[in-house]
């Protein structure tokens, strides 16, 4: 059986799936479409600005885009904000004083959050080293937030809870809107005053709502990953209620000048033409991801989600026995990339990260994941982390390499 028989095998017993995510990609298009068109898009909204930024128009328009797309008050949707950590951590430093509390309902948060938080190491800066104090609320075995746990560890002191929606390097499932819809539901009959707020990262467009239409106050994400579509070279969103989104922004920029500056360096037109092109890229990530999960069972691979369960975010966990099989199936993906597609990748240290770490990112932008990247952290339990693709088409091929590799390794060890 070739590699590409499997990939049909698959695609027929993937088509009432693919139907459904299509089904969301079309809905989440046309509410993209409509924003556009009420907003009357111009050509000359795609200009960049220089200096201060004063009266952005192109700027000013997108982020009032972003806020109807998204379900807002406000946004703030800026080159600037050079990753989803930064756009996360501006929103926490912002918002919390010393004394006040901030809570995870969904366990530890991503690696580059715990040094945000202080939560790792004493790092200068952090929340902990300001005098802000942290908890975690532990998940089920099940990977599912506790809900009575919840209910029973907010109290008065609490200022803002942190809801992760996407796995990050863990095996645990990303949470969904309703499980977010939840959750905030019990924090608002708990403490009304409470910030929730939602890191968003890889999970904008996997759903018809936003965390943002379904109780989140806050919420913010990288523009190289899904909103982006590909198309922006830089940039984060941070939206939410208007009064929060100001505080940020004080915060990023200066008290009391806040979102009126910053100036537009790149083309706006990136921007615009990302976030409209998104669903649809978020729809060939989506494809990829449950392409490969189903190969990747066919051989034993366990993989997470599995290739028909429910997907909240793009990111698709494969586990392996070791570090070298994990070098070598971001190897694979590496060589069929279109950039860079002749580099031997290895372990090494990266900014944030406590462990090392190999990426395989091939792609137009400098470590887009919403392109097809592919990427682990060196320890136990061994797991990729696999998203994105600009196109179905080459995250079927990117498959197609790794069933041959996997025939191929089959093949010798019955040899």
């Amino acid at each position: 059986m070739d590699a590409l028989h499997l990939i049909r095998q698959a695609e027929k017993d993937m088509q009432g799936l693919f139907t459904s995510y299509e089904e969301i990609a079309f809905d989440n298009q046309a509410k993209v479409l409509k924003a556009f068109q009420d907003h009357r898009v111009r050509e000359g909204h795609f200009q960049f600005s220089s200096g201060y930024g004063y009266g952005d128009l192109g700027r000013d328009e997108l982020e009032s885009i972003y806020a109807q797309v998204f379900g807002a008050e406000d946004a703030m949707v800026r080159s600037q904000i050079v990753s989803g950590t930064h756009a996360i951590s501006a929103c926490l430093l912002a918002l919390l004083r010393p004394g006040e509390e901030l809570l995870s309902l969904a366990g530890s948060p991503y690696d580059t959050l715990l040094n945000v938080i202080g939560a790792r190491s004493a790092h200068r800066g952090s929340l902990i080293e300001r005098g802000i104090k942290y908890r975690e609320i532990a998940l089920l075995p099940s990977g599912e937030i506790d809900m009575e746990a919840i209910r029973s560890g907010i109290t008065d002191k609490t200022k803002m809870v942190l809801i992760q929606r996407s796995r990050g390097y863990s095996l645990r499932p990303a949470l969904g809107v309703e499980k977010i819809r939840q959750a905030a539901e019990i924090v608002r009959q708990v403490n009304p005053k409470t910030i929730i707020f939602v890191d968003n990262c890889y999970g904008e467009f996997t759903d018809r709502l936003e965390p943002t239409q379904l109780g989140a106050d806050l919420m913010a994400g990288s523009l190289i990953k899904n909103p982006g579509g590909g198309l922006v070279p830089s940039g984060g969103y941070i939206l939410g209620r208007s009064d929060l989104v100001e505080e940020v922004a004080f915060h990023i920029t200066a008290p009391g000048l806040g979102k009126e500056l910053g100036a537009s360096l790149i083309n706006n037109r990136l921007l615009y033409q990302g976030l409209f092109m998104a669903p649809h890229t978020v729809l060939q990530a989506l494809k990829t991801a449950c392409l490969l999960a189903w190969i990747c069972e066919q051989f034993g691979c366990a993989a997470l989600p599995r290739w028909n369960e429910p997907r909240s975010d793009i990111v698709q966990a494969i586990q392996m026995s070791d570090a070298a099989a994990v070098i070598h199936f971001c190897q694979i993906v590496q060589r069929s990339s279109p950039v860079d597609s002749d580099v031997k990748l290895e372990y090494g240290d990266m900014p944030g990260y406590s462990d090392q770490i190999v990426m395989a990112a091939g792609t137009f932008v400098q470590g887009s994941s919403i392109e097809l990247s592919c990427d682990a952290p060196l320890r136990e339990p061994y797991t990729v982390y696999f998203q994105g693709a600009l196109s179905y088409e080459h995250g079927r091929f990117v498959v197609q390499q790794i069933i041959e590799q996997l025939l191929e390794k089959n093949k010798k060890s019955r040899g």
